[in-house]
């Protein structure tokens, strides 16, 4: 969904990067449209510098394979575009060609919500190479900022130890598209609940929300606002304390509560957004608890994230629940996933070989894994994960062992654990598969996820790796095209 000015839906196709546009020509003019590719994305460390990451977005691919067209306005802006060195930067013949496009990828994926580990395929994509191509800049658009904001969501909701964490983020993400994102990955990441009603509405998420300190200086005195505000909204009256002095809040706070029990009615709880968190919350706590007031919740707000609420529960702060704004809808102190887009195998015609391609790059650390990929997750008889093994089938040795994907020097052996297929098809030449799953769905499944993941993965500072590895007949594939391709042949095309 776009929100910007002069944008459309059926604007999809160009909310992309130029050189995939360009490439794509190219690929035309080269005689390669019927060449059919494999490209995975991919990440090559985990963010946060945290232990695992919570994949994200994939609910939403099918939509963008269903509305990746072409129309006449988007056809004529591109006839617009001039080469820098003069003349129109597309030619007419290939604009024709795109007139007609329709996507006709298949698109595998591991379920929306599953943990995922670096280098492993977070969507692996197949089809023509124009249309691999073409669906690069998007996908890792939708992929990359919402795992990024999932991951972070599910790292405050393991610090707030089952209290209950509310997205207030919008006002500081960037834009509305944005806000709309950082609600539904949130969401899915562990939140309960968004301030975010756009969000609501089109996510079917629950919404949140009372008054801000505006509503208070309004009112002659701080206790008239607060009675206004009980009498607007008895259902919903949370108050916010710290407008002038939270000492006198919690005073003005508990005289309306008392008024409240009068009418029939019980103020929910009283929010703190600035100050000592765990001194005032637990001069709160027991103010309200000898005032007979104990059912009074307390929520925090005010720049938080998983390092203060992780603190403040060490201080023993009595918090129930927590707004959680800046810092996650800016995935504070890492803005971006570093997702990326790599081809891994071509094939000249349908029907034939295919040809595993690898990019070796100047640094190792960018050193990509060739051939058509998939996950084995491996679990003990406890249900808990023991580690990965990426897969090519064409090459698969039948091991339980798996050689890093790093640190060829380093193995792992997976013989005692169950393995489980990771990815699922969500798209088939560019057809959906199977409807999405709900984000009710979603969420239950990173909440199991990493209620069985092993504590240590989770941990903050010094997480425990997650086993990570390579078939052996994967892990050979890649041996030999490294050796192969240093001696600058190019592609093998003999295989």
């Amino acid at each position: 969904m776009a929100l910007t000015d002069h944008t459309e839906t059926t604007d999809v196709a160009l909310n992309t990067d130029l050189y995939e546009l360009t490439m794509a020509q190219g690929f035309w003019e080269s005689g390669l449209v019927d060449t059919q590719a494999c490209f995975n994305a991919f990440f090559r460390e985990n963010p946060f510098e945290g232990g695992y990451a919570v994949s994200c977005g994939q609910g939403q691919i099918a939509d963008l394979i269903d509305n990746f067209v072409f129309t006449d306005q988007t056809i004529d802006y591109l006839a617009s575009i001039p080469a820098p060195a003069g003349g129109a930067l597309f030619k007419h013949d290939f604009l024709e060609y795109l007139r007609n496009f329709h996507m006709h990828v298949s698109i595998w994926a591991p379920p929306e919500g599953e943990l995922l580990f670096p280098r492993e395929p977070m969507v692996r994509v197949e089809g023509p190479i124009i249309d691999c191509q073409l669906l690069e800049t998007a996908l890792l658009n939708l992929m990359n900022f919402q795992t990024l904001v999932a991951t972070k969501t599910a790292r405050v909701v393991t610090a707030a130890q089952g209290h209950a964490i509310s997205d207030f983020g919008l006002r500081r993400a960037q834009g509305p598209d944005g806000g709309l994102a950082v609600a539904r990955a949130s969401y899915i990441g562990g939140a309960s609940s968004t301030s975010n009603v756009l969000a609501g509405k089109i996510y079917g998420i629950p919404v949140f929300g009372t008054h801000a300190h505006s509503w208070v200086m309004a009112f002659p005195t701080e206790l008239d606002a607060f009675r206004a505000f009980a009498r607007s909204m008895p259902k919903n009256c949370v108050l916010l304390l710290d407008t002038y002095d939270v000492h006198q809040g919690i005073k003005n706070a508990i005289t309306v509560a008392k008024e409240m029990e009068a009418s029939g009615e019980h103020l929910a709880a009283i929010r703190i957004d600035s100050g000592d968190l765990a001194k005032l919350t637990k001069e709160a706590r027991t103010a309200f608890d000898q005032a007979g007031l104990s059912y009074v919740k307390i929520s925090a707000s005010n720049d938080l994230d998983e390092y203060t609420i992780q603190s403040l529960f060490a201080q023993g702060a009595p918090i129930d629940s927590f707004g959680v704004g800046t810092k996650l809808a800016t995935c504070d102190p890492q803005p971006s996933l570093g997702g990326v887009y790599k081809l891994s195998a071509v094939q000249d015609a349908p029907g034939e070989p295919w040809s595993p391609v690898i990019k070796l790059s100047e640094m190792s650390y960018k050193r990509t894994i060739p051939g058509i990929q998939h996950i084995r997750r491996y679990y003990d008889a406890s249900g808990i994960p023991m580690g990965d093994q990426i897969v090519d089938d064409s090459v698969d040795q039948g091991s339980t062992d798996a050689i890093d994907a790093v640190d060829s020097m380093v193995s792992y052996d997976f013989s005692s654990a169950k393995p489980t297929e990771l990815l699922e098809q969500i798209v088939c030449d560019g057809v959906r598969t199977k409807e999405p799953d709900s984000i009710e769905i979603a969420k239950s499944r990173c909440r199991d996820a990493l209620m069985h993941l092993d504590p240590a993965i989770k941990r903050f500072l010094n997480p425990q790796f997650y086993p990570v590895g390579l078939e052996p007949g994967l892990a050979k594939l890649r041996y030999d095209l490294t050796r192969f391709e240093r001696r600058g042949s190019g592609r093998d095309t003999t295989r």
